[in-house]
């Protein structure tokens, strides 16, 4: 439980944070008998903004409570009926864990372009369904700490050394 000004922060409920293609893909992978097929991503970026230099990691906190919490209720399940997924998709999801294996820097580490941040390596269906979510949590959350970093190195101790402003 975290708290933030004296109230608890419950846990965001990132369920359905996927593109629509992600779980399409997955019934197609179900179908097809290949949900046990092993898949492995990376998360990586191209470009810092802005000229940075490099960028800052930061999201795991976000990606482990979403791995942790990763269920599908009746609520969910009842959208995927309504959007016609066949029967054994919705079991698959009403019984859904995950359970691969995410490799990370860690949060507040420096990185650069072009280099996994995060590898997930997780069952096809699985592997497909966080994707998105992954790529949403890392993004925001890099560009915010990203951003607290340019701040800090504009701020009076960094510029000039000693404290005061210099020209």
């Amino acid at each position: 439980m975290k708290l933030y000004n004296g109230y608890e922060r419950l846990p965001r409920n990132y369920t359905l944070m996927a593109d629509e293609y992600e779980f399409t893909m997955a019934n197609g992978y179900l179908l097809n008998q290949k949900q046990n097929e092993e898949a492995v991503f990376d998360v990586f970026f191209r470009k810092v903004p802005n000229n940075g230099g490099y960028a800052i990691m930061a999201g795991l906190d976000k990606i482990i409570s979403y791995i942790q919490n990763l269920k599908f209720g009746e609520r969910e399940l009842d959208y995927f009926k309504r959007k016609g997924y066949n029967n054994q998709f919705i079991d698959y999801l009403r019984n859904f864990k995950f359970t691969g294996d995410i490799y990370a820097i860690p949060d507040g580490t420096p990185v650069f372009p072009n280099e996994p941040l995060i590898t997930v390596k997780a069952p096809l269906i699985e592997a497909q369904i966080v994707e998105t979510a992954i790529l949403s949590m890392i993004n925001g959350a890099m560009e915010h700490a990203t951003g607290a970093r340019r701040i800090v190195e504009a701020s009076p101790e960094n510029v000039g050394g000693n404290g005061i402003w210099s020209s």
